[in-house]
């Protein structure tokens, strides 16, 4: 079997794989956050932290709760690691540095996972699995809150109220997050991913060395980086690490849980607001963005020229062997089209044209199908833009959902799309502006430009992928991105919010024979369009001097 059917054998059963699981588990989440009832355990939990679940909050309210749990989140995870010199378990390693604990502290609370540190080499048992592994459950269930919140803005008329925060945070972490994840754990170790709380082993010579590993309970922890869009692994490595990912089964394993609860979520949005079609529309247009990219990575990778490449099947620089370029090309653009920053190669080792495309699936916002919540309600406000966009054309106020898009909608909308591109942009001017920060650059010319870029773009859309190469270990880059990352989490979480405030106090509109039919497919072109033309609009310039320059030379 060649390497071009390998992959796209892997894809078709990638996608049937998904198909599967769309209907049952959407409307499972459905259920899940529109659910009267509580579960015993959550009800201790809201006990607990003093929370009344049946309270409904208005949308600076649950604001409110978003913005104070991430923040008790950052300082507990940043003293955590500060203090890790003297706790147990810490296997011998010292407490992390104030700036390198807060670019973590900082990236595992707002999901992003970004990594400026060597995992095996930094981070003792107590931090990885009380810290890490705990933030990377709640990072996610805060991101799947603030999207039901939206889908609630959709759903509901003439109220301010969006339900609760700690309810749906508590709900999306006990009922979905957790039992994927034990899952997803149980089936990784019985195919090889270790699952222990091993200290450091000599396991035998390297290059004249000897070689010291040690173990960890990664197989939980990889689940929930997977399966919670979050990316951090256990190991540098990460998921090309044999421990995290031992086989190709394994690598496909992964990059279905990378996917299935994004793409199920439109599931979930449908069943909410009544109508599945509007659910299937969405989907649609996600699903086309991500096999796109998919097809254009392979292409890339199989077909660049060179003598070398073409004698070796692809461009196999940088990409396990055990997965070749097919797995590696569907993984990368998985993991950059959502949040997950998760990486089964080097994503600087891809060709010139191939590092552009992974950046621009960061660029268009991590929608398709996107981090888990933070994916549905980016492409929820792209389809906001669409149907403004619409209604300009033929002189018509938008609406979408039954609810009218008007100035104050619109202007909401557009500080969402403008926000991340402007963290983007001006930290990588400063940065290539500044005399000290392109030290840490290992390339010159428009690749080592790409790595400061990349590193940004990723930071700001909370992915927390890297392009290699970039020392990022600095007081410059561990500040930047850690700022980068909170400023791209949280600010657009405002706005998001404040559209779903917006909404849920309108009266539904009637639909007549003028109303734009968003769940057709003529509206998924158009949702498709905007959304590409938009972020071409915005990044065209920065790629033209990085990937595509590298890429045309």
């Amino acid at each position: 079997m060649g390497p071009v059917l390998a992959g796209v054998l892997q894809l078709l059963a990638l996608i049937a794989a998904l198909a599967l699981a769309y209907v049952p588990l959407g409307n499972y989440m459905a259920r899940a956050y529109s659910s009267g009832k509580h579960l015993r355990v959550e009800k201790w939990v809201c006990k607990g932290i003093g929370a009344d679940p049946d309270t409904e909050m208005t949308w600076s309210a649950y604001l409110r709760g978003v913005l104070a749990f991430s923040a008790v989140g950052v300082l507990f995870l940043y003293l955590l690691m500060r203090l890790q010199g003297v706790l147990p378990g810490s296997l011998g390693f010292s407490s992390v540095s104030p700036a390198q604990s807060f670019n973590t502290a900082v990236s595992f609370v707002t999901n992003t996972n970004w990594q400026s540190y060597y995992g095996e080499q930094t981070m003792g048992h107590v931090v990885q699995t009380a810290g890490l592994a705990v933030q990377n459950f709640v990072s996610a269930a805060v991101g799947m809150a603030v999207a039901v919140a939206l889908v609630r803005g959709f759903a509901r008329s003439r109220t301010g109220e969006l339900g609760n925060f700690w309810s749906d945070l508590v709900r999306g972490t006990v009922r979905i997050l957790l039992p994927g994840a034990a899952i997803a754990a149980v089936v990784l170790v019985a195919c090889g991913v270790i699952q222990n709380f091993s200290g450091i082993h000599e396991v035998g010579q390297f290059l004249g060395g000897s070689q010291q590993w040690n173990g960890g309970a990664v197989a939980s922890q990889e689940a929930i980086k997977e399966i919670g869009t979050n990316g951090g692994g256990y190991f540098n490595a990460n998921s090309a690490h044999p421990f995290e990912n031992p086989t190709p089964f394994t690598n496909l394993f992964e990059i279905f849980l990378i996917l299935v609860i994004p793409f199920a979520l439109t599931r979930t949005f449908g069943v909410m607001v009544g109508s599945v079609r509007q659910g299937y529309a969405i989907l649609a247009t996600m699903f086309t963005i991500w096999l796109g990219f998919v097809a254009l990575m392979m292409w890339t990778e199989f077909a660049h020229h060179g003598p070398a490449l073409q004698a070796a099947g692809g461009a196999y620089e940088g990409k396990e062997v055990r997965f070749g370029v097919g797995a590696s090309s569907i993984f990368a653009v998985s993991t950059t089209l959502t949040s997950t920053g998760a990486v089964d190669s080097f994503h600087s080792s891809f060709t010139g044209l191939g590092g552009g495309i992974t950046m621009l699936g960061m660029m268009l916002g991590e929608i398709a199908p996107g981090g888990v919540g933070s994916g549905l309600y980016g492409m929820l406000i792209m389809a906001v833009i669409a149907v403004f966009i619409a209604g300009l054309m033929v002189g018509r106020t938008p609406e979408y959902l039954g609810k009218k898009i008007g100035t104050r909608e619109i202007k909401i909308a557009a500080c969402y799309i403008l926000i991340t591109p402007a963290l983007v942009l001006v930290f990588t001017a400063v940065s290539m502006a500044l005399p000290t920060p392109p030290h840490s650059m290992l390339n010159s010319g428009a690749h080592g430009f790409s790595e400061v870029l990349y590193a940004f773009t990723s930071a700001s859309n909370n992915n927390g992928s890297a392009f290699a190469g970039l020392n990022a270990n600095t007081d410059w880059f561990n500040t930047m991105t850690g700022l980068a990352m909170l400023l791209g989490r949280f600010l657009p979480m405002v706005f998001v919010l404040a559209l779903a405030g917006s909404l849920a106090e309108q009266q539904p509109v009637p639909v007549t024979a003028g109303t734009l039919r968003t769940e057709k497919p003529l509206f998924t072109g158009l949702l498709v369009g905007a959304i590409l033309i938009i972020t071409g609009l915005t990044y065209f310039p920065a790629l033209a001097l990085g990937p595509l320059a590298e890429g045309l030379a």
